[in-house]
């Protein structure tokens, strides 16, 4: 593996890792559902390097778009609009 694609993948893993931490340490629920989202984007990637792209499709779909997406609407619907 040449060294590009490794630094490549370090900074994948890196990004998941860092992206993950925030969306537990986040207070509101909106930057966490969103960094949740972000996790989901770079899990894709990862998925893509490892030449599994109908994986990765499916992991940016449902991961990095339908999730978060549900997630939003339930915390519109539950506290009417407003982000506390």
């Amino acid at each position: 593996m040449s060294n590009a694609m490794m630094i490549l993948d370090i900074l994948i893993v890196l990004g998941l890792v860092v992206s993950a931490v925030m969306a537990v340490h986040f207070e509101k629920l909106l930057s966490a559902v969103i960094s949740l989202g972000v996790t989901g984007l770079f899990a894709a990637a990862a998925f893509l390097l490892m030449h599994a792209p109908d994986v990765a499709i499916s992991e940016a779909a449902v991961g990095a778009a339908l999730t978060p997406l549900i997630f939003i609407v339930a915390l519109i619907k539950i506290r009417g609009g407003d982000d506390k």
